[in-house]
C-alpha cells in the first residue's frame, strides 16, 4: 500500500477535527509521515461582500487570537508540532493550495459534511480543495 510522506490536514476546529487528523495520520502507514494542519479564517469582509463601512480589525484580530490558541491546543492533543501548525487568513481553497505547494504535500486531508442539493451546487470548501489540487486529496466523512 501507498503511504505518504508529508500531510496537509485542513482543519475548522470542530469536534470533527480529531476524525479527519485520524484518518490523515493512518495514511503515513508505519513509517509515520510529516502532518502539518492549516486552519483558514476568512476575512469578515468576505462574509459581508466589503459593502458595510465598518472596521472589522478589532473583531478579525480577536477571532485570529483565539483561533490560533485553539490551534496550539489542538496541535498539542494530536501530537503535531507548533512548528507544523498554519493559521491564515483568505478564502481556504486558495490558502490551502498555497501551503500544500509551498511544504510540497503528497496529500491534503479535508472534512466533508457531504452536502447535498443547493448547499452542494454552492460549493464546499472539501470541494474547492478538490478542484485545483497539484496532489491528492481526501476528504473524510464528518458530521454524520
Amino acid at each position: 500500500m501507498y503511504t505518504y510522506n508529508n500531510i496537509l490536514i485542513a482543519v475548522d476546529l470542530s469536534d470533527d477535527s480529531t476524525t479527519v487528523v485520524q484518518r490523515a495520520m493512518a495514511l503515513g502507514g508505519e513509517n509515520g509521515a510529516t502532518p502539518h494542519i492549516i486552519h483558514v479564517i476568512e476575512p469578515l469582509s468576505f462574509a459581508y461582500g466589503g459593502d458595510i463601512p465598518m472596521d472589522f480589525s478589532g473583531i478579525q484580530d480577536e477571532i485570529h487570537q483565539q483561533a490560533s490558541q485553539q490551534l496550539q491546543r489542538f496541535g498539542e492533543a494530536n501530537a503535531i508540532p507548533e512548528s507544523n501548525q498554519h493559521i491564515v487568513l483568505g478564502r481556504p481553497e486558495v490558502e490551502i493550495h498555497a501551503l500544500a505547494k509551498e511544504l510540497e504535500a503528497d496529500v491534503i486531508v479535508v472534512g466533508s459534511h457531504g452536502r447535498y442539493g443547493l448547499a452542494l451546487l454552492m460549493g464546499s470548501t472539501a470541494n474547492g480543495v478538490l478542484h485545483g489540487a497539484t496532489c491528492d486529496v481526501l476528504a473524510v466523512r464528518v458530521g454524520r
